[in-house]
């Protein structure tokens, strides 16, 4: 394993667009968390790894697992044509096991592969050992909804089914996160107030206690964030402009989250981590069902 690449260089120069270059993925951080708790597996040649839409429900389902690839390499195809091409030093299968979300893709190896793979409880053993793997993954996760966000402005759709966004906290996640915020009190808004403006610098993260917040793109409504619902995470993960518009639709109130307190609640409590990376995992997807 120590004499394999895992630089962050492209093994296959040209494989991947341009764009890629500037991947915030580091193949050196994704080895040192596997190497935590994964479990390494042997898998040979021509066999399916996972299928596209597996699903049995739940975060880590039974058997969810995600990957990353040691030695070989692994073909992910959709209805029979192929998407992509793992290569050693790279993940994959991340969000579904992740964000709850069905296989996007099926998985096979095309050569006798090695793999190191992680189920819910590894996954969480490494997290609390090497929290900033979190910020990473949050990082590729904010690229990929830039991007699809940016495509979604140019394809111009008059109407899209907003999503609906709730529970990424649940009660009991929202009152222990107020309690380590140190018991402030949420900040309100009236029904039609506008929250956040799209384009502006962010500081900092909301999470809903109460009533519902809408989200537009340039004036499109995409998302509804009830309460335990989460937005405006982007502009702490990759500190960049705000990528979307929030209204109150409701009068609701909300806990602010520095970008501080973000960073010290990913060290400090892996489940808030995990309940970003579901609900940023889901909004990619949500995004990229809209580019349909």
């Amino acid at each position: 394993m120590d004499d394999l690449d895992f630089s962050g260089k492209p093994a296959t120069p040209g494989r991947k667009p341009a764009a890629e270059a500037a991947s915030p993925y580091d193949p050196k951080l994704a080895l040192e968390f596997f190497r935590v708790a994964g479990s390494e597996e042997q898998i040979p040649a021509g066999r399916q790894i996972f299928a596209e839409n597996e699903k049995s429900g739940g975060f880590f389902s039974r058997g969810a697992r995600l990957y990353l690839l040691l030695e070989g390499d692994v073909t992910l195809t959709l209805k029979g044509k192929p998407l992509e091409l793992v290569l050693p030093g790279e993940i994959f299968g991340e969000m579904a096991a992740i964000a709850d979300l069905p296989r996007s893709a099926t998985a096979t190896a095309r050569k006798a592969c090695r793999v190191l793979a992680l189920d819910e409880r590894q996954f969480l053993q490494s997290l609390q050992q090497m929290p900033q793997f979190a910020l990473m993954l949050m990082s590729v996760m904010a690229q990929r909804l830039r991007r699809g966000i940016a495509k979604l402005a140019e394809a111009k759709p008059s109407r899209v089914e907003p999503r609906v966004q709730k529970h990424a906290l649940d009660r009991r996640a929202l009152t222990d996160l107020q309690e380590a915020l140190g018991d402030p009190a949420p900040m309100r808004a009236q029904a039609g107030q506008t929250v956040v403006q799209q384009g502006a610098v962010g500081a900092c993260m909301f999470v809903v206690t109460e009533g519902c917040i809408a989200i537009s793109l340039d004036g499109l409504s995409v998302e509804t964030v009830e309460a335990g619902g989460i937005f405006g995470e982007l502009a702490l993960v990759d500190r960049a402009g705000r990528a979307a518009t929030a209204t109150a639709e409701t009068d609701c109130s909300w806990l602010l989250v520095s970008r501080a307190d973000f960073l010290a609640l990913l060290k400090t409590k892996p489940d808030f981590g995990v309940a970003l990376l579901r609900a940023m995992g889901n909004r990619v997807q949500h995004v990229a069902e809209l580019l349909r």
